[in-house]
């Protein structure tokens, strides 16, 4: 009996108050609530992808809102505008000046990733003797691996993550400027040298209209909009400033990304790099970008059937909607390395000096 009394009373001891029991709740639907609220950007996506689905006249080549108008200059002109009201026309410059990251970026790019994809695909060819996997599949892989880094996203993805937008804006320029000339000559170079790839090492594509429709929008929809931007905050930096950071501006470029200095030896490839320009670094090296790549694809193999085409732009479509999924993520990831850096750098560092990464 005495037992029994002894196990209720510790058994009310343990009970948790109704009013603790709501707060706790409060507290988890709050936390859930609030990690939803910063995964908008991938709900939006996958609810702009289902909306694409059921609605394809909306938002397709000559559809209602006329994307090739709305989103290719339209929404990036806004993005590029915005980059331009925030960014000092001191850091830019510096940036155009910066050859070690011109280097680290493009070499990347157009470099490591095709090398890292070729050997992936040369082992596939081995393991695959009887062509099971869709040759044009891999082609598009190879030329997937050889366009240059994504225009918008990587801008909005390095705002979003404490990163150098400057240092990513001049990488991405310097990237879509050379990527025409660059990728169709370096995609028939890595190619096999096997016949099930010869009608893509044949490329005979007049790329004289991709050349022109490629810098018409380069000019329109991200050189004009930055330089009126750089414009405006020169003749108003005080009232740009002040409208930035009360409606809070910037954002807006993340929500149309839907719709550094001179020669001084070779030793100094190795030098470090900031934190900040580190962030950028990773999100424009391994990026690729749709909207140079589907053009200059059907551009260079005009003489490849319309069927071959469309599979060989299959790799294209999956890696760009992948890597704003897995930028989405690495957001979070360099915020929070962001702020240890400088956390650490306060607390250890008499100079205020903050140190980066290779």
């Amino acid at each position: 009996m005495g037992q029994s009394a002894t196990d209720t009373n510790h058994t009310r001891h343990h009970e948790i108050p109704p009013a603790k029991l709501q707060i706790r709740l409060k507290r988890i639907l709050k936390a859930t609530f609030v990690f939803i609220l910063h995964q908008w950007l991938l709900i939006g996506q996958g609810v702009v992808c289902i909306l694409a689905y059921y609605f394809p006249d909306v938002a397709k080549h000559g559809g209602v809102i006329r994307s090739e108008y709305s989103i290719l200059y339209g929404a990036m002109a806004l993005i590029f505008f915005i980059s331009g009201l925030s960014i000092p026309r001191q850091k830019l410059f510096l940036h155009l000046l910066n050859w070690r990251l011109h280097v680290l970026v493009q070499v990347f790019s157009f470099l490591f990733i095709p090398t890292v994809m070729l050997a992936i695909v040369h082992i596939i060819l081995a393991g695959d003797p009887h062509g099971r996997i869709d040759r044009a599949l891999l082609a598009g892989y190879i030329f997937t691996a050889c366009i240059p880094t994504t225009i918008a996203s990587n801008v909005v993805m390095t705002r979003s993550a404490s990163g150098d937008e400057a240092a990513a804006l001049v990488e991405v320029l310097i990237a879509n400027l050379l990527g025409p000339f660059i990728t169709a000559a370096w995609t028939v170079t890595v190619l096999p040298d096997t016949p099930e790839f010869a009608p893509w090492r044949n490329g005979d594509g007049d790329l004289k209209d991709m050349y022109r429709n490629v810098f018409k929008q380069l000019g329109l929809s991200v050189l004009l909009p930055l330089v009126v931007g750089q414009l405006v905050r020169w003749t108003c930096p005080e009232r740009t400033a002040q409208v930035l950071q009360k409606y809070h501006i910037p954002k807006i470029g993340t929500v149309a990304r839907f719709l550094s200095a001179g020669f001084a030896g070779a030793q100094q490839i190795f030098k470090r790099i900031s934190p900040e320009e580190t962030i950028a670094v990773c999100f424009c090296g391994p990026a690729k970008s749709t909207a140079l790549g589907i053009p200059l694809l059907y551009a260079m193999w005009t003489q490849v059937d319309l069927f071959t085409k469309a599979k060989t732009s299959v790799p294209v479509l999956l890696y760009t909607t992948e890597q704003i999924c897995v930028a989405h993520f690495f957001v979070h990831v360099f915020l929070r390395w962001h702020r240890s850096v400088h956390e650490k750098s306060e607390v250890g560092g008499d100079d205020g000096q903050v140190n980066g990464v290779v």
